[in-house]
């Protein structure tokens, strides 16, 4: 979903797994569909750990925990904090369609698969790197709190842990930084820049 990036200040959903695989994000089943449609995608986020064989509630998941069961919206639960190495495994990009359908705006780890986290930015989804004792203390303040709350400032690069007061830089391409801050894909940013190719073509 396209929306501008600026300051998202929001709950967390802490999803602590470590090497968490694209399988795990959305299963293999759910890439044959041909829809497009957010909420499907969004309903197959981690379906089989939110979900028993028999389509019941896993009480013991986090995403099943009270604290954390609401659907993200804005202020709420639009950040996952995330274990380390996330999206890694297969490369599909319905994963990141799964993240971004859910309601998410922003995943901070302190490693991402390479592939995912393109594929992230490319969903109009944040991932956010910090370093591994950032991300403890992240985990740690919301287990101490479920309300906590964490505010990325894109312009500013930073992430703030509100309770703590602690911040961290992180780093984006600045295109893609450009075109998050102004709700634009790669069609659209071409299409902003229609007239200044057509004028370097007919100079060439």
């Amino acid at each position: 979903m396209k929306q501008k990036f600026n300051i998202i200040q929001s709950t967390c959903l802490p999803v602590a797994i470590d090497n968490c695989n694209t399988d795990l994000i959305i299963p293999a089943r759910y890439l044959a569909s041909t829809t497009r449609d957010p909420k499907f995608f969004g309903d197959a986020f981690m379906h089989d750990l939110r979900f028993d064989a028999e389509g019941r509630p896993v009480e013991d998941f986090v995403l099943n925990q009270p604290a954390f069961s609401e659907a993200p919206h804005e202020g709420v639960h639009e950040i996952i904090v995330a274990g380390q190495n996330w999206g890694s495994g297969s490369s599909r990009e319905h994963a990141a369609w799964a993240i971004a359908g859910y309601g998410v705006r922003v995943v901070i780890s302190s490693s991402f698969a390479d592939i995912h986290r393109n594929n992230l930015l490319n969903c109009f989804v944040l991932p956010v790197i910090v370093s591994p004792a950032f991300q403890q203390e992240l985990f740690d303040t919301i287990a101490a709190n479920p309300q906590a709350e964490v505010k990325v400032d894109v312009p500013a690069q930073t992430v703030t842990n509100l309770t703590t007061g602690h911040s961290e830089h992180f780093d984006i391409n600045s295109y893609k930084k450009y075109c998050l801050m102004n709700a634009l894909d790669d069609i659209d940013f071409l299409l902003e820049n229609q007239k200044k190719i057509e004028e370097y073509e007919e100079k060439r």
